[in-house]
């Protein structure tokens, strides 16, 4: 049982089903707000502040994808587990690219589903206690200055970035030592309506080894997740 009151919003239409996973989570000590539909999910999701989601997929009004993208919008940090009648490949891929966390198939597990829900609790914790960025971050012979989107090079040459960069680098560097998806990239920093490649994240990538890294072919402080994403590291 956690030793402190996090807040759940339980997204579900049928009756039972969020009767019975609310009475399991209120066992477990969790607090649990109750939405059974999609715009009644957004208009909580306004008024408080919850440390994850647990999102039906087939909801009345404003289906669970549709409420995702929303929520995306607003908060990309926010843990959010879909639960969905539809356990083909393609549903779960398309749950995870609009920002799911995690994604369990009806029916399930009990205990699954609150091992899962444990875990993306002590992600929200996680999250919780990172430090906001100053405005100007040093790393090595390196320099960022957020707001005035622009650097110091690793050879002192004073540069302006983009304002994509700046988003990326803010991003991977709130993150250090962690590897930040693509997904998790394509929210925060292209939003929902353009997708890049992955290539033209690469790129970024890239450029960023050669402003900042003393060898970019073996990098300190960018560093590939092969098929998965990106990581910011302070050796």
């Amino acid at each position: 049982m956690p030793d402190k009151k996090f807040s759940i919003l339980l997204v579900e239409d049928e009756e039972n089903l969020q009767e019975a996973l609310k009475l399991n989570l209120e066992m477990e000590g969790y607090s649990i707000t109750s939405a059974y539909d999609g715009a009644e999910a957004l208009q909580a999701v306004d008024k408080e502040y919850f440390n994850m989601i647990i999102l039906d997929v087939m909801l009345p009004e404003l289906d669970g994808i549709a409420v995702l993208e929303t929520i995306r919008l607003k908060d990309p940090d926010i843990p959010v587990l879909i639960l969905s009648a539809r356990n083909s490949s393609a549903d779960r891929v398309l749950g995870l690219k609009k920002g799911a966390d995690d994604y369990l198939t009806k029916p399930f597990n009990l205990e699954e589903l609150l091992l899962r829900v444990s875990k993306l609790i002590r992600k929200s914790e996680r999250l919780s206690i990172k430090q906001p960025l100053e405005d100007v971050f040093v790393f090595g012979p390196n320099q960022i200055d957020f707001k005035s989107l622009q650097a110091f090079t690793k050879s002192g040459e004073r540069i302006t970035l983009t304002k994509k960069e700046i988003m990326l680098l803010k991003l991977l560097i709130e993150n250090r030592n962690e590897v930040v998806t693509r997904e998790k990239i394509l929210q925060a920093v292209w939003g929902y309506n353009v997708y890049p490649t992955t290539r033209t994240i690469d790129n970024f990538i890239l450029n960023f080894r050669k402003y900042f890294e003393a060898d970019s072919r073996n990098p300190q402080y960018f560093h590939s997740a092969r098929g998965i994403g990106y990581k910011f590291m302070l050796p």
